[in-house]
């Protein structure tokens, strides 16, 4: 039997880019004729925000906010070199990349020995955007997979009645999906390497705006028009899928990092705030339930609150809740990061091996 440890982080993609550009999407945003007017002034906004913005558009704010972003990463890293997986399975939502529209599961495994990916070739409407590492547009980044133990998992929940897709190639012209991409250089922000294989697990968080936003702003730009795309699995489904994730990993032969990546809440998905800034509020009440060991109650979630907070990539929290809640596994926070301007709240947290757990080393460490 495997031990497993539990990770939850986030795949923020501003960490990226310089500091003077980690507050552009708000910029973006706020160029919409979809933003009421009233929320375009600055003098309207929570303090807080105000203070992030200050008057050099977030700059100083952007270097406290990837200072401890960077810190969380390194701490998470240290905790997952200690535990020594034999492979990482990891929830991540799929934004318009390898989920189009010709078919949207709502889950996909994906059985690959190796996953090669571009992660700077991709361009925005200013063109290709530069990176923190200053590495060319062309580099290729490869990561291992885990062909057996994608196809162990993939065959253990469908026997356990969830119809689970599967896919062996990858469609996505620049590799992984940016939340699998990017979790891998975080968690290598030092570039020292990464050497543990990875079995990719998409979730369709994005439900009824997978289309229609194309993975980004687009709904506040030429589709404002269109109609809601079809929903994704509802937290409860997630949360189940969790559940028999971390019971069939845990009578595997190896020893599992099941991470889930995701902020939570998104400025660019909170329609109740003009999209310029999240839920802040609905973060703090997940958070409370997560400190408090009451997992179970993300179960009971409803999609519309979900969307309603633009909580949507919470759903791979709910996926490692379920995973965790199954095996009796409590979360400790590394680190919980607010922000108005930077899109997102963010959370880490690890959740240790439950005493006893099979093959846990003396000398690991969670700290």
């Amino acid at each position: 039997m495997g031990a497993i440890l539990g990770l939850g982080v986030t795949h923020y993609s501003g960490l990226i880019v310089p500091d003077e550009q980690m507050g552009a999407l708000l910029t973006r945003t706020l160029e919409s004729d979809r933003v009421p007017a009233a929320r375009r002034d600055p003098a309207a906004w929570p303090e807080a925000m105000r203070i992030e913005w200050s008057n050099d558009q977030g700059l100083r704010a952007a270097g406290e906010h990837r200072r401890r972003l960077v810190d969380a990463f390194r701490r998470v890293r240290r905790s997952l070199d200690d535990f020594r997986p034999d492979v990482v399975v990891m929830f991540g939502d799929d934004q318009y990349e390898n989920f189009r529209e010709d078919v949207i599961p709502p889950f996909c495994i994906f059985a690959m020995p190796e996953m090669e990916s571009r992660p700077f070739a991709r361009r925005s409407r200013r063109g290709p955007a530069a990176n923190v590492w200053g590495e060319p547009a062309e580099t290729v980044f490869r990561a291992r997979g885990h062909p057996d133990a994608a196809r162990y998992l993939t065959t253990s929940l469908i026997d356990a009645g969830i119809d689970m897709a599967y896919a062996y190639a990858l469609r996505h012209e620049a590799g992984l999906s940016h939340a699998f991409i990017n979790t891998l250089l975080f968690l290598d922000y030092d570039r020292k390497g990464f050497p543990y294989p990875l079995v990719p697990f998409h979730v369709n968080c994005y439900g009824s705006s997978v289309i229609r936003a194309r993975g980004g702003i687009a709904h506040l730009r030429a589709n404002q028009g269109a109609a809601p795309d079809l929903p994704g699995p509802s937290p409860a489904r997630c949360f189940d899928v969790g559940v028999a994730a971390g019971r069939a990993l845990a009578q595997s032969p190896w020893r599992v990092a099941l991470i889930a990546t995701a902020s939570w809440s998104h400025a660019f998905l909170t329609e109740k705030t003009g999209w310029i800034h999240c839920d802040v509020e609905s973060d703090r009440a997940r958070l409370a339930e997560l400190q408090g060991g009451k997992l179970e109650r993300w179960r009971h979630l409803s999609t519309c609150q979900i969307e309603d907070a633009g909580q949507q990539e919470l759903l791979n929290w709910v996926c490692l809740a379920g995973a965790m809640h199954a095996l009796g596994q409590h979360a400790e926070i590394v680190d919980w990061i607010e922000s108005y301007v930077f899109n997102s709240t963010k959370c880490f947290a690890l959740f240790p091996p439950a005493a006893g757990a099979a093959g846990m080393p003396a000398e690991a460490s969670v700290a």
